[in-house]
């Protein structure tokens, strides 16, 4: 039985009654409690932000298209522990060579930071600043979604048995690791703040623009970029455990991208906001100069079917295809699709052989459509 007094004691078997809670002032009734004007929540009065309307009561919706996200990422469920990860180790130890061990392991390094990044951007800088529950409630998902992702790196570092200190500090040590982190950090910490002002123009710009950023080119263009060496490995027969769990994560990650790419949309509708041309082509060229030197690093030679070009040039394809969605100016009007098997390789097969992995194709996470 769980222990209700401390959660974490499974050894306790004895159940403990809660003293019941005294009301500190009996006096107090309803008449007691400041009255507002009660008014029915209507649609039209909502707003992404900025809206009046009660941000606790979730219907009617607004946006009913952020309440099907939530939906569908509830289709999406799964957990580290699902996927048998002793191929993996094998693998890790007695068939990848050295170079291949390089690429694992930074992947890892870098993903493990970003989404915990990721997780504090959305819960920390965005979440309190919607006013549609609908926007809110998927954006909590999104946070439980970073937070099941750094642990399912985690898992798989844990699992081969790398060191975690030493590839938890690549961050910090390794500068185009760390080039990138910074950047994410930067424009996160420009809209850290509960007191910004949306009727300054400059303000909602900065705060825009950031979300952008974390949408198209964090979590749209770099992370879903950052998972294809591992993939290239997977197509080989190797590392197939750690390539099975990056593809459940990289359902999630294709919906936040699109649940952040709407959502910017919808505000520039809203505030009649037109971004500044030159700070978004800004943006994607920095993000290009920042993942050219993590492919150098990722790949100072070539492993069998990758390397460094390939790496570079999906990502201008990627980067392209995010600003399609937005309906902005490609930045990179030249890029072709390097990786034409990534997407392919990034949906899971619904096949299965029993004797090689657990249960991980659910019912509902195999009826997802994209």
């Amino acid at each position: 039985m769980l222990n209700w007094d401390n959660p974490l004691d499974t050894n306790s078997h004895k159940s403990k009654v809660a003293p019941a809670v005294q009301n500190s002032s009996p006096e107090a009734s309803v008449e007691d409690i400041p009255q507002q004007d009660l008014q029915p929540i209507r649609p039209e009065d909502k707003r992404v932000i900025g809206g009046m309307s009660d941000i606790n009561q979730l219907a009617p919706f607004r946006y009913p298209w952020a309440w099907q996200y939530f939906l569908n990422a509830n289709k999406n469920h799964w957990t580290p522990l699902d996927i048998n990860m002793n191929q993996d180790v094998h693998d890790y130890h007695h068939k990848l060579t050295l170079e291949e061990k390089h690429v694992y392991e930074n992947v890892l390094a870098y993903l493990t930071t970003s989404d915990i990044l990721a997780m504090r951007n959305i819960g920390l800088a965005v979440m309190e600043k919607m006013t549609a529950p609908e926007l809110q409630i998927y954006q909590a998902r999104q946070v439980y979604e970073e937070a099941l992702h750094t642990w399912t790196y985690q898992h798989c570092i844990e699992s081969i048995g790398i060191d975690q200190s030493e590839i938890y500090n690549r961050y910090r040590v390794v500068p185009a690791i760390n080039h990138k982190i910074q950047i994410a950090n930067k424009r996160m910490s420009s809209v850290l703040r509960s007191d910004i002002d949306f009727t300054d123009r400059d303000e909602l710009h900065n705060f825009v623009l950031s979300y952008l950023f974390f949408a198209a080119v964090f979590e749209g263009s770099w992370f879903y970029n950052g998972f294809s060496p591992i993939f290239s490995l997977q197509r080989r027969g190797l590392m197939k455990g750690t390539a099975e769990q990056l593809q459940y994560i990289m359902r999630d990650e294709v919906m936040h991208a699109g649940f952040g790419i709407r959502v910017v949309r919808q505000i520039m509708r809203e505030e009649n906001l037109e971004l500044d041309k030159d700070m978004v082509r800004e943006m994607w060229l920095e993000a290009e100069e920042a993942e050219l030197g993590y492919a150098k690093f990722l790949l100072p030679e070539p492993i069998l079917g990758y390397c460094a070009e390939d790496h570079i040039n999906q990502f201008r394809f990627i980067a392209n295809r995010r600003a399609k969605q937005l309906d902005m100016e490609q930045p990179f009007p030249n890029a072709t699709n390097a990786l034409p098997w990534l997407d392919e390789q990034a949906n899971l097969k619904k096949e299965k052989n029993f004797f090689e992995t657990r249960v991980t194709e659910y019912q509902t996470g195999g009826g997802l459509t994209w």
